[in-house]
Order: C-alpha cells, then structure tokens, then sequence
C-alpha cells in the first residue's frame, strides 16, 4: 500500500504492475473506482483480487485507491456535520480529485473502470477528460425509488444488524465510511441528482454493465447513458445482483478483456 498526498487529503493508493515488451508497448492503464461503501481491501475476495485479473487478462497496469473517507485513506472528521457530503460529491471527485491523483500519478487517458458510485465518478470525469475508455458496472445516472429503499435497507443493517461489523474489516473509520455515504444518498437535495445529460458529452468508448437483479438500480441505469458522439456497448448480466465482479466474475471479466482488446 502507497500513501499519495494531495493537496487537500491522503489516499490509500495500490499498483498493480504490467511489464511491457518492445513488440507490445504499454497500454493505457487501468483505474479503478470502488462503489460507495467500498475499498482497496473490499475489491478482494476468496477468488483473489479482481482488479490484478482484470489488468493480468488485459495486459494492462493498474490503480486502485480508496477514497477520502474509506478504506485506509485519510479520514473525515465531523462527517455528519460540517463535513456532510454535499449532493454534488460524485462531481467534486471527478472532476476535482480524481485528476489530481492522475496528475500525481503521471497518467494520461486512462482507462477507468468504476463500480457503483465509481461508476458515475468515471462517467462524469469521462464527459470531461479525455480517455481511453470507460468501463461502468452497475452506475447511477439518476436516482430510482428502488436505490432510496435499498440504501435505507442498508441503514437498518448497518445500525441494528450485522454491517458495521463487517465492514469494519475493511475501512479504519467505518462511520464515516458508512455515514458519509448513507447520509447523502437519503437527503433531500440528493433526489434531483441526474447526470443524463452530462452522458451526452462522453466521447471514449463506454462498456456499460448492470445486473438484471439489482436491488440498487433498474436496467434504466445502463440504458439512458446515451453519448451524443461515442460509442456504447451495454450488457445486462442475468443471476446478477449489485456487484457484477463477484457475482458473476467470469462473464464481466470476459466482457472487460474483449472491449479493451483493440483499444490503445
């Protein structure tokens, strides 16, 4: 694990390496973007660490971090207060933060590779940066009904059920972690937030997948990311829940590998 100092906080930073040859020069690297409660740590699994398989099968270097708030990057203090995320906080960490760490890290046009809430982080900062390509797994491009039930679902699993304890494992301030999320997603001002027509503006190459049991988000999700100009291949994963890379690892695997095949 790599520590990177940004100008307003420290994230938690791993590097997976690719070794290039002179008959096959590097490709873009891949970054990657965990969902809302996630981490560097929660991309792992009994299967192994995902985003290694992905970049061995594609031949690709990789970034994975945690976000401000998560997993072992620096914490936020008063995040119920006067720290509360704002309805706007997936903008700010595309188009604020996540170029400042690409900057740090010396990359240019990446791919990014982003789950649930990182995938709308890689639309957004796709409709703005140039990439390579955008690969999204299960994104909010608007809030549906079915999103607000499931996150105060998770409320109640996390205050009177087994959820903080699990996820304690993985971030050193789980409340923030959790409440950061959670709080912001249930208020008020958060049910306007639509990035539909920012979508239009994206013009890298979009995967986009979405399982068809979702209790998260319907298939709309995936459907009305619409690029005025780029192209989009869409791809709704039966016996899927929320999580295509753990529920069905293979086939979004074999997806990723064939849509980066050709790309630079």
């Amino acid at each position: 694990m790599t520590m990177i100092q940004l100008k307003q906080t420290r994230l938690e930073v791993e590097m997976i390496g690719h070794a290039s040859t002179a008959n096959a020069p590097a490709k873009a690297p891949i970054v990657f973007l965990h969902e809302g409660l996630g981490s560097v740590a929660l991309w792992r699994s009994r299967e192994g660490f995902w985003p290694e398989q992905v970049c061995q099968a594609t031949g690709r270097a990789g970034v994975v971090y945690s976000r401000q708030g998560y997993g072992q990057s620096q914490s936020v203090p008063d995040v119920r207060g006067l720290n509360r995320l704002p309805p706007d906080y997936m903008h700010r960490e595309a188009w604020a933060v996540l170029p400042e760490l690409l900057c740090a890290l010396h990359i240019e046009q990446p791919v990014l590779l982003g789950h649930s809430d990182g995938g709308t982080i890689a639309l957004l900062h796709a409709a703005r940066h140039p990439l390579s390509a955008c690969v999204v797994m299960a994104p909010h491009v608007m809030v549906e009904e079915v999103s607000l039930r499931a996150i105060e679902a998770a409320r109640e699993a996390y205050v009177h059920g087994p959820l903080r304890e699990r996820l304690s494992k993985f971030h050193q301030d789980v409340d923030t972690a959790f409440w950061q999320w959670n709080d912001v997603w249930l208020s008020d001002g958060f049910r306007s937030f639509d990035i539909r027509s920012v979508c239009h503006d994206i013009l890298c190459p979009v995967l986009a997948m979405q399982g068809v049991n979702d209790v998260y988000g319907t298939l709309r999700q995936i459907e009305d990311i619409a690029p005025e100009h780029g192209q989009i291949t869409r791809h709704a994963l039966a016996d899927c829940g929320h999580s295509p890379y753990k529920d069905q690892p293979q086939a979004s695997l074999r997806h990723i590998t064939e849509f980066l095949a050709d790309r630079p």
